[in-house]
């Protein structure tokens, strides 16, 4: 990138501050910044000489220095969120980011925050958005919390149970999709897309059949790259499969009706595949008495791979199923049973059987009471898995147990989800849902070498022109 040294003179609020083009450039293109330079980077002088601004001076400080720096230091006189609204302003949340938080690795996550929720015993769904946000399903209301966990106007849904939730994506960030189940006698069920900043309603995504519109219950959403998405239907006549919206017009544009014998309306689980291009349904139990998942291909209006534990006897693992995903890269299905095993199956051939992994196994002695069934994830080449009080991380080719994320406040996970640089974990009992994040690298890697801390400390010195006494034995 090539930028000219221009030194350039801000009044910020009354204060003066002084930079440099190159440090500005380093904000970005989308930044504040990067709409005072030219398409080849040349700053545009002001004929003044100074760029007033009517923000706040402590937070812009804090914020050149970290364009300066890349370290983030924010003094005990700034409140986070009124640094965290400025860098919105500025367009540097990014920078603030990678700066306070590092590379998401679950090996490394850390708890940073727990949010209490409001009615105990309800949590039904969280979900994390791209941005490090969430929103949290109660029943049949949605709490919805930007980046800086500021909570927005909730979403009531009438009374209608939320069954899942999802974030649209880049074109549309603030963008929430609600499922909920049907009302009977009242007319009213299926999914909307709401306004996440304001719980507005911008429209409903309706089932036709033979040309009339019905009411259905709506259940798991997955959305594809080509901006579709998909829900598992439930209705009362024969709207029982899996339906596709284009999301940006609400219409539906494809229905995929469920075969004989197999449940794809009560499905618990969707995930779009971007490279076969097609959707995984796992339908598990309870919601069922049979397991059943299955490649749908709507092209060719097929299932092209498919799995039920419906032929397996009584006593086998695989009729305990609680949850899968898919994983594209390695061509299987990753599986979980109620004892947190891994099982594993191979989308290579027609009806793959579990290959079960003892070794991922965290579960020793009696089951408690009531569990909280288990949860999959995959994010950034590594696997969660949630069981009871904790998440368990598997990493390398053979997925072995690595870490674990575990606390003691709010009960068993009923629900987690990983968006941003966080991983948000909801628990059952009281309803809280605490924020796991990676911290950075240390800015200077300190061990228990002598001579490297000796070193470091005339570094120091240095630096600071200080004349000390000889050290005869320093530690």
């Amino acid at each position: 990138m090539a930028v000219q040294k221009d030194r350039v003179r801000f009044n910020v609020g009354g204060k003066i501050f002084e930079t440099t083009a190159t440090t500005l450039a380093i904000a970005g293109r989308e930044s504040y910044f990067g709409a005072m330079f030219d398409e080849n980077w040349d700053l545009q002088i002001n004929p003044a000489g100074e760029h007033f601004i009517d923000r706040n001076p402590d937070c812009f400080s804090i914020l050149l220095d970290l364009l300066r720096t890349g370290d983030l230091y924010i003094p005990p006189n700034v409140p986070e969120k009124l640094l965290y609204r400025e860098a919105l302003f500025y367009g540097l949340m990014d920078h603030v980011r990678s700066a306070k938080w590092g590379q998401f690795d679950g090996n490394r996550l850390q708890p940073s925050k727990s949010v209490t929720g409001r009615a105990p015993g309800d949590g039904t769904a969280i979900r994390a958005s791209s941005d490090g946000g969430c929103c949290v399903a109660h029943g049949s209301m949605v709490h919805i919390y930007d980046w800086m966990l500021e909570e927005h106007p909730p979403i009531n849904l009438d009374y209608q149970r939320v069954n899942d939730a999802g974030w649209v994506g880049p074109v549309d960030p603030t963008g929430l999709v609600i499922s909920t189940c049907e009302r009977l006698g009242r007319g009213q069920g299926g999914m909307g897309l709401f306004n996440s900043t304001t719980g507005e309603l911008r429209y409903k995504f309706n089932v036709t059949h033979e040309g009339v519109a019905k009411s259905y219950t709506a259940g798991a959403l997955s959305f594809s790259d080509d901006y579709k998405l998909f829900s598992s239907c439930k209705g009362r006549s024969n709207e029982y499969g899996i339906g596709v919206w284009d999301q940006t017009t609400g219409q539906q544009v494809d229905f995929f009706y469920e075969p004989t014998g197999w449940s794809l309306g009560d499905a618990d689980k969707l995930q779009w595949l971007n490279g076969s291009n097609c959707l995984l349904v796992a339908t598990l139990f309870p919601r069922k008495d049979n397991c059943y998942i299955s490649l749908l291909d709507f092209r060719s209006k097929s299932m092209v791979w498919s799995w039920s534990d419906m032929w397996s006897p009584a006593n086998s693992d695989d009729r305990r199923v609680r949850d899968a995903i898919a994983m594209e890269e390695n061509s299987s299905i990753c599986v979980v049973n109620e004892f947190e095993d891994l099982g594993f199956m191979d989308l290579r051939r027609d009806s793959g059987s579990v290959r079960w992994s003892s070794r991922s196994r965290l579960m020793k002695g009696k089951m408690p009471d009531e569990p909280c069934y288990p949860k999959l994830a995959l994010h950034e080449g590594q696997l969660f898995s949630s069981m009871n009080d904790c998440i368990s991380v598997f990493c390398g080719s053979d997925w072995v147990l690595t870490s674990r994320l575990r606390r003691s406040f709010g009960g068993s996970i009923c629900d987690f989800s990983i968006g941003g640089d966080r991983l948000f974990a909801l628990h059952s009992e009281e309803n809280v849902f605490d924020i796991w994040q990676t911290p950075p690298p240390p800015i200077l890697p300190i061990g228990n070498d002598r001579e490297m801390l000796f070193s470091y400390k005339l570094l120091i010195i240095e630096n600071y022109e200080i004349k000390l006494p000889s050290v005869q034995n320093s530690t």
